[in-house]
């Protein structure tokens, strides 16, 4: 049963989190939880998991799967059909894919650029119109460091993150003079089990792997806040800089940071 606000109480904002099952996605919706100013509409792919995050927060379930057919505006419609409107979206849906780009899979290209981009995208496209009409709302999505910087061996990925960026650069520049912000959260590697679905663990001695619940922190913060761009940790703001303005330096120290390249 949801609960109502008391007398003099803030009524709780809707947000509607993807890939809410597990990893990232999850950690946020404890983390909104623990907020207590949420109502948390979760969303993901496996049920069984998914209803056992949406337990232990308070959240509503709502399993979809954004790589099918007709899978974002089935989870846009049961969206507003149980909450009436949904403040703020975190899109956190994704997965990856390691290896060289001359080996990947042709049907790999198409579902890491589907997951990661194109759902994203048309989700946003539907939750959007709503929030330029009322004249507020959050758009936070979870982009990477690689799609600042680059990664080797995930150039799929790293130019579906990429364009994550750019999406919402352009986006913002739409929304100039509404009340709506759109906000990138991008972490460096985070401790989840993103690299073992994806089959290749991670191997680089830089950076160290941070917890999904810091990630979840900055996503809290991008809510809240309105904050364009949020690196986890906050140092990685350094690395992405120096690659804009000195690729080639880079590039030298970031091979020499991954075992598996440079000589």
């Amino acid at each position: 049963m949801t609960r109502r606000p008391g007398p003099g109480a803030v009524p709780r904002r809707t947000v509607l989190v993807t890939g809410a099952s597990s990893g990232i996605g999850a950690a946020v919706a404890d983390s909104l939880h623990a907020d207590g100013r949420w109502r948390l509409l979760l969303s993901g792919r496996d049920g069984e998991r998914l209803a056992a995050v949406a337990e232990r927060t308070g959240g509503e379930a709502i399993r979809a799967d954004l790589a099918a057919e007709g899978g974002c505006e089935h989870l846009a419609g049961e969206a507003v059909a149980r909450a009436g409107r949904v403040d703020a979206l975190v899109a956190g849906a994704g997965i990856g894919w390691a290896g060289p780009f001359v080996t990947m899979p042709p049907e790999q290209i198409d579902r890491v650029l589907t997951v990661n981009l194109t759902s994203t995208l048309r989700l946003v496209r539907l939750m959007l119109p709503p929030m330029v009409a009322r004249g507020t709302g959050r758009l936070v999505l979870i982009g990477s460091m690689a799609g600042w910087v680059g990664v080797g061996d995930e150039a799929v990925y790293s130019a579906s993150k990429g364009a994550l960026l750019t999406f919402a650069d352009s986006l913002r520049r739409e929304l100039a003079g509404t009340r709506v912000r759109v906000s990138v959260v991008s972490p460096g590697a985070v401790d989840t089990p993103f690299f073992a679905r994806r089959g290749t663990p991670y191997h680089r001695r830089r950076p160290r792997p941070v917890s999904a619940e810091r990630v979840a922190r900055g996503v809290r913060e991008a809510l809240v806040r309105g904050r364009e761009n949020v690196l986890v940790p906050g140092w990685l703001a350094l690395p992405a800089r120096l690659h804009g303005a000195a690729p080639g330096l880079f590039g030298a120290v970031a091979d020499r940071a991954d075992p598996h390249r440079g000589a």
